[in-house]
């Protein structure tokens, strides 16, 4: 069975790998403070152009939302999102399990914009009860999104804007971001540090064995953000696990080429797709497909492939395949061959 149905199924990287053997007997100090993770907070920060940034090393991309949502808000506040939003949808209510609601807006494509930022914002103020209602004080993104759309760089000047006006905070999900950041037109890691008030790079999605990067570029937010990453139990004891790897994923440009490859083996796939005929149900530039297949095919491509099944429509059912950066070459070409015999 070659597996399709998402993007951290395998191990880590070899070169990860090989820094975890290396090290394996050394003594450092614990919870981050160890020189692996001061370096990598610096080649962060340099690759951010952002030298005054606070960098933080966590687990998991559920735990990095959580953490950054409770030490963003205060009890009475929310945080805007999608509604097909990571938070929203894949989360287990952990936002809720905070005390803040996720407030969701409505999206086609994964995506909001400021003119919806804008018009909840100001509905919200208007109302003459607005103090009985949660109040509106962060917008959440992914980029990409959970149907591997990106926010050009254009959308996501006019959402810092519009939240920069209305004082709300920005914060960008970057669980695969490594796969935007392969697309063109798109924000790069100054164009985050620039507009963001806090973002994180993932690295579970793109070879890391797990750890995500969370990047804070308001003061507010920065102070006493590890007291909170403590109580929500994400101080990870043996931090310099989290600190190579991303010291080993920003060494040789290595992050940005694991992006582009897996880019480049998905839009194969979407090519193969495209040229049977088969409706692609988001148009997705990025890792991740969602070809709406009919029951005979799903029935045919699941003999030899894993794959995600989404929902129904009109046209059939919507899948999801994902490549990964252990895709190989052979598979997705195997995987061409028998969509081109559907």
């Amino acid at each position: 069975m070659i597996r399709f149905e998402s993007d951290y199924l395998e191990g880590a990287l070899p070169q990860i790998i090989h820094r975890f053997t290396a090290t394996n007997f050394e003594q450092t100090a614990g919870y981050g403070n160890d020189p692996y993770c001061e370096n990598a907070r610096n080649m962060i920060k340099k690759e951010c152009e952002a030298p005054d940034a606070a960098v933080h090393f966590l687990v998991g991309g559920t735990q990095t939302n959580m953490t950054v949502i409770a030490a963003a808000l205060r009890p009475h506040q929310g945080v805007l999102a999608a509604q097909t939003a990571h938070i929203e949808a894949h989360e287990t209510g952990s936002i809720e399990a905070t005390g803040h609601k996720v407030i969701t807006l409505s999206s086609d494509d994964g995506k909001i914009n400021a003119s919806q930022v804008e018009e909840y914002v100001l509905r919200h103020r208007a109302d003459e009860s607005f103090e009985h209602i949660v109040q509106p004080a962060m917008v959440y993104i992914s980029q990409p999104t959970e149907t591997g759309t990106v926010y050009s760089l254009a959308e996501l000047e006019e959402l810092s804007a519009v939240c920069r006006r209305l004082g709300l905070m920005l914060f960008v999900d970057g669980a695969r971001l490594a796969c935007a950041l392969a697309c063109d037109a798109t924000p790069r890691l100054p164009d985050l540090a620039r507009l963001c008030d806090v973002f994180y790079i993932g690295g579970t999605k793109h070879g890391a064995l797990f750890g995500e990067a969370v990047v804070i570029l308001n003061d507010a937010l920065k102070k006493d953000f590890r007291y909170i990453i403590k109580q929500r139990g994400g101080m990870f004891a043996k931090g310099r696990l989290l600190g190579l790897q991303f010291e080993t994923l920003f060494s040789d440009g290595l992050y940005y080429e694991v992006g582009e490859n897996e880019v480049r083996l998905a839009r194969k796939l979407k090519a193969a797709f495209e040229n049977k005929g088969i409706e692609l149900y988001y148009d997705s530039p990025t890792n991740q497909i969602f070809p709406v297949l009919n029951d005979e095919q799903i029935k045919k491509l699941s003999e030899n492939y894993a794959f995600s099944i989404q929902n129904k429509v009109s046209g059939g059912t919507v899948t999801r395949f994902c490549t990964s950066w252990a895709s190989t070459e052979a598979n997705v070409d195997k995987l061409i061959k028998d969509i081109e015999g559907l």
